[in-house]
């Protein structure tokens, strides 16, 4: 009996203890203020609801793991390929000024599409229509490589994605997928990311799921993961068939999601549980 009411003791402590760690880590994430009409008051980044150590090893351009894929881009982006014989150089020059900005804004109209497109989609359009090369095929390192580089050139620039004109369907569609529900589970994006990010759960915290760090680097992977496998990686979580990679309804969640965390620097590539 002693060792029962010892044992409770002990989880009680342990339970306290996590939510005094919730209580003052959440004193001390710093964020953005949020525009009119936003559904969050203060938006902050994942950085603020990851460890100190991790944390650092993000901050470390030299230790930083996803760091590898920008340099392996870095030689990629001069190398010519398809039988245009072009490199990306050969049109955009050097990517720390022609590529500034842009990942920050994606995802973008395309006039000619008649839809938005993202960053790994507008990479290979290039290829494709430009180089004659061969597009990547997504997840290949050779594109989330090449999506990081792009984006790592906007490092530090705000979230600016436009929401209005043409994308504004888009946008709606978006904001619908991210409150249903979904699964066996019946959760929505918005049950763990907007009701109950800052609680512990499953040995980690809950953040407001901004995707200002993608492509991330996960630790648990090994690898960066680009945006659309981690939507991917949650539906499965919640026991849901997931919708294809690079499909409208995942670019309508990107769109959707990139507004929530509008504002929020870009941290590509950042570093993850």
């Amino acid at each position: 009996m002693a060792r029962r009411y010892l044992g409770l003791a002990a989880l009680v402590v342990a339970a306290a203890s996590v939510a005094t760690l919730a209580v003052a880590d959440e004193a001390e994430r710093k964020g953005v203020a949020a525009p009119p009409g936003h559904v969050f008051k203060t938006i902050i980044s994942g950085y603020e609801f990851r460890s100190k150590e991790t944390r650092a090893l993000q901050d470390d351009d030299l230790e930083n793991p996803g760091f590898l894929a920008v340099e392996r881009a870095a030689d990629a982006w001069k190398k010519a390929e398809g039988s245009e014989g072009k490199s990306c150089m050969s049109c955009h020059g050097e990517a720390e000024t022609s590529m500034k900005g842009v990942g920050a804004a994606m995802p973008k109209w395309d006039d000619k599409l008649k839809k938005p497109v993202n960053l790994e989609q507008r990479i290979n359009i290039c290829r494709s229509e430009h180089m004659k090369a061969e597009p990547w095929k997504f997840k290949s390192r050779e594109l989330t490589d090449m999506t990081t580089f792009v984006r790592y050139q906007s490092h530090g620039m705000p979230v600016a994605v436009k929401t209005d004109g043409p994308m504004s369907p888009w946008f709606e569609r978006g904001k619908q997928i991210y409150y249903t529900r979904y699964g066996q589970l019946d959760l929505a994006c918005e049950s763990c990311h907007e009701r109950n990010n800052g609680k512990f759960m499953r040995a980690d915290f809950l953040s407001q799921g901004q995707t200002n760090g993608f492509p991330t680097y996960r630790l648990r992977d090994q690898r960066l993961v680009p945006l659309h496998e981690r939507f991917e990686g949650c539906m499965f979580d919640v026991r849901a068939e997931p919708f294809k990679p690079l499909s409208d309804e995942f670019l309508a969640l990107e769109l959707y999601v990139a507004w929530r965390g509008i504002g929020l620097p870009v941290e590509t590539p950042s570093v993850r549980n």
